[in-house]
């Protein structure tokens, strides 16, 4: 039997229990790692949000001589399954063939959350040797783009700040270190409402308008990509509501628009930039009531240094398991970012490879999880001074 035969079974039963973020409940997901863990002896316990619902589950191993704690986290909660017939096999089947783990989760990141999770009980009876301690978080609000596991983490009086966190997205020829940030916001544009057939009506309605700001938008320069950062900053605008039916010119229409940051474009150039082209859409077609902008969200981007932990610790160690990994500053926001505003270093992107990730037929590669082990194990021993 394969020394690893536990953590594959562990995951087969995650996947089993579907844990689609904002469709499932959470608990079944839950209570089969409380159940790994309560076997174990491992001590773990539940994290709520403000409003008293379950986001995650926080394991923690304390060390017996003083030092920084240290974090792993990855998330039990799914992306949707989508249309279930384009899938060869059951999104929630778990099952093994020709040593691919199958289903919705395998990849992102159920199987991570076991590997994390045996680490802990690999540490649990030496934890005495332990500098600082260990926590494993195990999120389940991280797919709605909450990341109420990792906010209830931080908020949580008991719990020790983490002097950095390593996430385990998968991936296995990369190491993420950095990532660009976002400024998300609404946009409703006014116009004033009347019968689309009127001989009087000349002004153009929301609708219209709002088109006509999202072709100022999509036209905005924005910088190149700069030195010190791989990435240049992006603008989408992500949706567009306004409207019903063909006899009315409607008074609103809103708009959704994502920019993707850096640090020579941070969130006051986004917001900068989006005021512009509304005062200029306002000053070529005008109405009465000005064109409103409700920011959404604000996360920095970051990047870590080669040789800043805990990037150093997880890249040194896979070189050690004679892995070749390259550091990677990814376009994508993720968890590093929340934890970058907090100013909380964290890894992200390294795990077993992957297809299907969010999409059809997921599955991940069972022949990388030996290595990954093998990696995080020797990176978090090294932070714990072990």
């Amino acid at each position: 039997m394969s020394p690893y035969a536990d953590v594959v079974a562990l995951a087969q039963q995650l996947i089993r229990r579907p844990s689609r973020a904002g469709i499932d409940e959470y608990g079944p997901v839950l209570a089969v790692l409380e159940d790994w863990l309560s076997v174990r002896g491992l001590p773990h316990r539940r994290l709520h949000d403000e409003r008293g619902a379950v986001v995650g589950l926080l394991v923690e191993i304390a060390g017996g001589r003083p030092g920084p704690w240290w974090a792993l986290d990855a998330c039990v909660d799914t992306a949707p399954y989508g249309d279930q017939g384009a899938w060869s096999f059951p999104p929630d089947c778990g099952e093994v063939v020709d040593g691919w783990l199958l289903g919705r989760g395998a990849a992102d990141s159920k199987l991570a959350a076991e590997v994390f999770c045996r680490i802990a009980a690999d540490l649990l009876g030496r934890a005495d040797d332990l500098r600082g301690g260990l926590a494993v978080l195990l999120d389940v609000d991280e797919h709605t783009g909450g990341f109420g596991g990792a906010r209830a983490y931080l908020a949580d009086p008991a719990a020790a700040r983490p002097a950095g966190v390593m996430i385990g997205y998968p991936g296995l020829d990369e190491v993420v270190v950095g990532g660009r940030g976002l400024w998300r916001a609404t946009i409703a544009v006014h116009a004033d409402s009347g019968h689309s057939g009127s001989r009087r009506r000349t002004t153009p309605g929301a609708v219209s308008r709002a088109a006509e700001l999202v072709r100022l938008l999509d036209a905005a320069a924005l910088p190149a990509a700069a030195a010190d950062f791989p990435l240049p900053p992006k603008l989408t605008v992500t949706s567009c509501h306004g409207g019903q039916g063909f006899s009315v010119v409607p008074d609103l229409c809103e708009l959704g628009v994502d920019i993707r940051t850096t640090p020579a474009f941070d969130a006051r150039d986004a917001e900068r930039l989006v005021r512009e082209a509304v005062t200029d859409l306002d000053a070529r077609l005008p109405t009465p009531r000005p064109t409103g902008i409700t920011p959404v969200a604000s996360w920095p981007p970051y990047r870590l240094e080669k040789d800043q932990q805990p990037a150093a610790a997880l890249l040194d160690a896979a070189a050690a398991e004679g892995l070749a990994v390259r550091a990677k500053t990814a376009g994508p926001s993720n968890i590093g970012n929340l934890l970058a505003g907090r100013g909380i270093p964290a890894t992200a992107g390294f795990g077993v490879r992957h297809e299907g990730l969010h999409g059809v037929d997921e599955r991940a590669c069972l022949a990388d999880l030996p290595a990954v082990h093998a990696v995080y194990r020797r990176a978090v021993l090294t932070l714990l001074g072990a």
